[in-house]
């Protein structure tokens, strides 16, 4: 036999060694740049994306906050309602971590709010200005309050690491908005959001109009406690006394990560309002479902029939509310095959703005694919081909017409969600909206689908643009929509532990 020369096992090591290298150190330099600093801003994130508008000051952009207020900028702590108005609405809500019994007596390990969850009910006036007061007794890691679908000044949005500082145990904030739109909203912790949410930081906030109709007004907050469905924190059905004749608007609020399908039987019911938002020319409808967005909301109304027979809303499955006077015997029927599409739903109206002639034009489109999240190997969402940090941040002038592409070939489904701004459904998969204007805050992205929409900028700040399937957040679906001449002095991380999913 003949034995292997001594230098052929050295240069077979070095190949080996060699095509190791070349294999791993890409994959090496991949993690090394997707780790995450201990804190950072997010205008450092990402690339800017102007939407072929004015480019403003790339520095603001490139620097972060110091050089937006070096050129004179705002910072978000600045955006608030007026600060000499008196509070026409004002509440303290203390927030705690502790085991609690749901109103259907199961108990609970999750968070509370003034010792329940959901918290309570926050109700005003439109126009009215709204105080809260937030108290962190013991949730450990801090906390915040969002205003979900309220157009809130930017320093009250409750963006931990974005418009404030989580707000630790034994500290308090204050916010401060006027509820200018009435409507049906929530409001939620807004630091580690998946986690808390989950655990149940939640309540409903319900903006009545000024001038009020003659109808029984009911709130349907939707949401899961370990796996098990609630209505306002109740297993099974809620039961709500509705005189014969009258017209009862149902609040609908889905706080969980997927639609909900909502459906009415013993009457017709009309689709009223979207989102916080009036449907123009609702008509009756019968033996069709609502589809309602992850983080969104849908108000139906009902006539209750004039022999007292009672009607069933069901949210989501056999549980749901039931109106009724003399009796609450409506047994759930099945869901209806047809949905109900807010493109062609209701009244045709213009809008006071033109979408056709943006001032900025963006793509967000959602995607998937392997790669490294903050040093973590996986398949992680993709904003226009782009991996969380590296992603668009949306600049705009205060002003400016915004029409937004939002495409989904990700595989899942994902409710979309921008904060501080109602937008309107232009399209859907290139179909034109017929109905009435759909606004929306939360839009429900199927897989494969295509919209359209566009909005004014006329909220300056800096917004979350982010999936509402809050996990799906935490992997990085989260852009940012920044305002030229506003900068924020807070960081992701840092002492706070802000962590805004």
């Amino acid at each position: 036999m003949r034995r292997n020369r001594p230098g052929r096992g050295r240069v077979r090591t070095a190949v080996a060694c060699a095509a190791t290298a070349a294999v791993l150190g890409p994959l090496a330099w991949l993690w090394q740049d997707s780790l995450l600093p201990s804190a950072y801003s997010v205008m450092d994130m990402g690339y800017a994306d102007y939407g072929g508008g004015p480019q403003g000051s790339r520095e603001a952009h490139s620097m972060g906050g110091a050089s937006a207020t070096h050129h004179g900028g705002r910072d978000v702590t600045e955006l608030i309602a007026d600060a000499d108005r008196p509070a026409d609405v004002t509440m303290t809500v203390v927030a705690r971590r502790q085991r609690f019994r749901l109103a259907s007596g199961r108990a609970f390990d999750g968070y509370t709010l003034n010792g329940r969850s959901p918290g309570p009910v926050i109700r005003a006036v439109q126009g009215q200005l709204v105080q809260v007061r937030l108290v962190n007794e013991s949730v450990p890691g801090g906390i915040t309050l969002h205003w979900h679908g309220v157009d809130v000044p930017n320093a009250a949005d409750g963006v931990a690491g974005v418009t404030q500082d989580a707000v630790g145990i034994g500290k308090e904030f204050t916010y401060r908005f006027v509820a200018d739109r009435a409507g049906t909203f929530w409001y939620h912790s807004h630091q580690m959001s998946h986690e808390q949410v989950r655990g149940g930081l939640l309540g409903a906030l319900v903006v009545a109009p000024s001038r009020t109709a003659d109808v029984k007004d009911v709130v349907a907050l939707v949401h899961l406690y370990g796996g098990i469905r609630t209505v306002n924190g109740r297993e099974g059905d809620v039961r709500v006394k509705a005189a014969p004749g009258a017209r009862t608007r149902v609040r609908l609020i889905n706080t969980e990560y997927g639609v909900m399908p909502a459906w009415v039987s013993g009457v017709p019911y009309r689709l009223v309002a979207v989102d916080g938002t009036e449907v123009g020319g609702p008509a009756a409808v019968r033996d069709q479902a609502v589809a309602v967005a992850a983080g969104g909301r849908a108000d139906l109304e009902v006539t209750m029939p004039a022999d007292g027979s009672p009607v069933r809303i069901h949210l989501g499955g056999p549980a749901g509310v039931v109106l009724g006077s003399t009796s609450y015997d409506a047994p759930p029927v099945p869901r209806p095959a047809a949905t109900l599409d807010p493109l062609t739903y209701g009244t045709r109206a213009p809008l006071a703005f033109d979408p056709a002639e943006p001032d900025r034009r963006f793509e967000y489109d959602v995607g998937r694919r392997p790669g490294f999240l903050d040093g973590v190997p996986g398949v992680w969402w993709t904003i226009n081909g782009h991996l969380y940090p590296d992603v668009p941040m949306f600049h705009v002038t205060e002003g400016d017409v915004v029409r937004m592409r939002i495409s989904n070939d990700s595989g899942e489904a994902h409710p979309m969600h921008l904060h501080g701004h109602h937008a309107v459904v232009l399209t859907r998969d290139g179909v034109a909206a017929t109905g009435s204007p759909w606004w929306v805050d939360s839009l429900e992205v199927g897989i494969g689908q295509t919209y359209e929409i566009a909005f004014v900028a006329d909220n300056p700040g800096v917004w979350m643009d982010h999936c509402h399937n809050l996990p799906h957040a935490s992997e990085g679906l989260t852009a940012h929509l920044m305002y030229e001449g506003v900068t924020t002095r807070f960081t992701v991380g840092g002492s706070a532990g802000n962590k805004p999913e």
